[in-house]
């Protein structure tokens, strides 16, 4: 998911509760929530291709699950002791304990919510490659800022209103601020598990509606902003079959396009056993080849129809052949 996402569960954390069971709570929550995306720097030091190839995978597996929060407790609990902060009896003392463990809830938030989406995530990195997609929701999703938004904002006008002589009393008063965010982070869950049943029986009902043969794979992916209306992939082999699937009544599928694959084309298959192209069709789920001369060399251009609308998309790699290459 966006950073946007990352941060406001973050918050959410924080508010329902969390951020009183140590000093720098939110700030271990919301760096936590982050911290795996440490990743995306690549891009600014190494091709697209290399950065496709490494996102989401060693930062976001199970032993990053085990390493990162240790090392951002200790980098929590170093700065609390660089600024005495725990000399400070006007803030709240850090506790070590509970600082791992908020580390901990953090950083195992990114990849559950990086699994939501249709890029995908290598949980078992670095054991093991594989991709886990959960297909549920767009990377930016608008609904879960919104839900998200209002729980941490009434959290936080609640709990200004804690000392009022209309408040509830000193026994109730946390439980009364953090029952907003807690809402929120249960709608969202619930949302998200909505989601994945709907993805999950939308392939179901393509395969069904589409008839002929069946599809080698189909990706039933969320749309931004509209969650009863989903795009569809099917791979055929030799092509992919472009759709919509609209949740109504009735449901309903129409195909819209149907594309070449395009691993016929020339060079496609030199381009494939490259580096850029190997590391690219390890990430890609749906590639298309595309290939044009050019002098002595042939341009082939593959994109993941995921997300590529054309040439210029930031899921497309290029790669020059020899002409005579197959």
């Amino acid at each position: 998911m966006d950073n946007i996402t990352h941060t406001l569960v973050g918050l959410a954390l924080a508010e329902s509760g969390l951020k009183h069971r140590s000093g720098l709570a939110t700030a271990t929550l919301l760096i936590g929530a982050n911290l795996p995306d440490v990743d995306g720097f690549l891009y600014f030091v190494a091709s697209g291709t290399d950065a496709l190839a490494f996102r989401r995978g060693w930062t976001h597996g199970v032993l990053a699950m085990a390493v990162l929060p240790l090392l951002l407790s200790a980098a929590i609990v170093g700065w609390a002791r660089l600024t005495k902060r725990h000399l400070d009896p006007a803030r709240s003392p850090v506790d070590v304990r509970w600082v791992l463990a908020l580390a901990a809830i953090g950083v195992g938030s990114h990849p559950l919510l990086d699994l939501l989406n249709t890029y995908g995530v290598r949980l078992l990195m670095p054991f093991s490659g594989r991709w886990f997609y959960g297909d549920a929701l767009f990377i930016l999703d608008p609904w879960v800022w919104l839900v998200l938004g209002l729980g941490i904002a009434l959290s936080r006008w609640r709990a200004g209103r804690a000392t009022d002589s209309s408040s509830p009393g000193p026994g109730t008063a946390r439980r009364w601020t953090a029952s907003p965010a807690r809402a929120a982070l249960a709608a969202c869950l619930l949302y998200a598990a909505g989601m994945i049943v709907s993805s999950r029986l939308g392939v179901r009902i393509v395969e069904q509606e589409a008839g002929g043969p069946p599809a080698i794979s189909t990706l039933v992916a969320p749309v931004f902003l509209n969650p009863f209306r989903r795009s569809v992939i099917r791979d055929l082999g030799d092509q992919y079959e472009r759709g919509v699937l609209i949740w109504g009544w009735p449901v309903r599928y129409a195909t819209t396009a149907r594309e070449p694959a395009g691993f016929d084309q020339p060079g496609a298959r030199a381009a494939s056993t490259t580096k850029a192209g190997t590391l690219f069709l390890r990430w890609s789920r749906f590639p298309q080849f595309e290939a044009d001369r050019s002098g002595k060399n042939i341009r082939v251009l593959i994109r993941d129809l995921r997300y590529s609308g054309g040439t210029g998309s930031w899921a497309t790699v290029r790669i020059r052949v020899p002409a005579g290459a197959r």
